[in-house]
């Protein structure tokens, strides 16, 4: 190399030098593992390491007090839950509180919110707020507010169906009804949850897709079909994803109000058996051995689910 090309390259080395120490410094600053630490330390303390007790505890017979001795018997918990009637039982109740509240948070409400879409101001104000009211009443009082009416004796609903011929139904006291009433009374709360969100993703299409539809002739179940509901998407394939991971989850109080599990633990779920075995019976082996079935059965799901919404979600650019 000669003196000139030295004189050359040399400025150009450091500068190349210099900025690899930048990027080397910026790599490993430690500014934003300062900002997620107060998140990253509330996760470990309020998730993961309850979730790794709660493993460690499903292979342990225990009866919660601090005093009692916690006896290793490995996987005997899990082979007595499952051969348990009651757990399969539950595990049936489960599926069928997840598929019978698809109706009630994704189908009703996405059909309200297109077809409401075109009222006017004051219309649509008091349509979201009649759809609305469900969601903010506290699900105790809302509990309390069904056992009123469909008491059996007394009950408006009870009293209005025998009006009409159709005799006194036991909505909460016949194994055969006690089932699909707590379903629907689940599900009559996500419905305003759920219009609002879809709404919200409705009015939040571009306008120009739809008069550009209707110029080209295009009528309204067309424009539903073709620019509405693939616009949509996301917000379906969210709704479907809560309802399958938390719905059954979302109607624990009401199964704990109105019915105690029953009549005949016909309304009882994975999650109120599994707090059934940890505060009535004070089996923490047990209640832990069930909740990790439940975590591993919708850890799955979950898992399905996050695949599906990337594969089927459309986003607008």
């Amino acid at each position: 190399m000669t003196d000139i090309q030295a004189e050359v390259a040399g400025p150009a080395a450091a500068k190349t030098a210099s900025t690899r120490s930048d990027i080397s410094r910026e790599r490993f600053s430690i500014s934003p593992l300062l900002y997620l630490a107060p998140a990253v330390v509330l996760l470990m303390v309020w998730t993961y390491i309850p979730l790794a007790e709660a493993f460690r505890l499903s292979f342990y017979q225990w009866n919660i007090l601090p005093t009692s001795p916690q006896r290793f018997v490995g996987l005997t918990n899990y082979q007595r839950l499952l051969a348990l009637p009651e757990m399969r039982n539950a595990l049936w109740n489960t599926l069928y509180y997840t598929i019978g509240l698809f109706p009630m948070s994704v189908i009703i409400p996405l059909f309200v919110a297109i077809w409401t879409q075109d009222l006017g101001g004051r219309a649509r104000t008091i349509y979201r707020a009649m759809i609305f009211v469900p969601m903010i009443i506290a699900p105790v009082v809302a509990a309390i507010l069904w056992r009123w009416l469909l008491n059996e004796d007394q009950g408006l609903i009870t009293l209005t169906l025998e009006g009409l011929g159709l005799g006194r139904i036991g909505f909460l006291t016949d194994p055969a009804y006690a089932l699909p009433t707590l379903t629907w009374i689940t599900g009559w709360k996500l419905i305003g949850f759920s219009t609002l969100l879809f709404s919200a993703a409705n009015a939040g299409i571009n306008p120009s897709y739809i008069e550009a539809a209707r110029i080209d002739g295009a009528s309204r179940w067309r424009i539903i079909c073709d620019i509405r509901l693939p616009l949509l998407s996301p917000t379906i394939l969210l709704l479907s994803m809560m309802t399958v991971l938390f719905g059954a989850q979302w109607s624990f109080a009401y199964i704990n109000v109105l019915t105690n599990g029953g009549p005949l633990k016909s309304t009882t779920n994975i999650f109120y058996l599994l707090w059934e075995y940890g505060f009535q019976t004070l089996s923490a082996g047990w209640s832990s051995a069930a909740g990790m079935i439940a975590f591993a059965g919708f850890a799955v799901l979950a898992a399905l689910c996050m695949w599906l919404t990337k594969r089927f979600a459309f986003y607008d650019n």
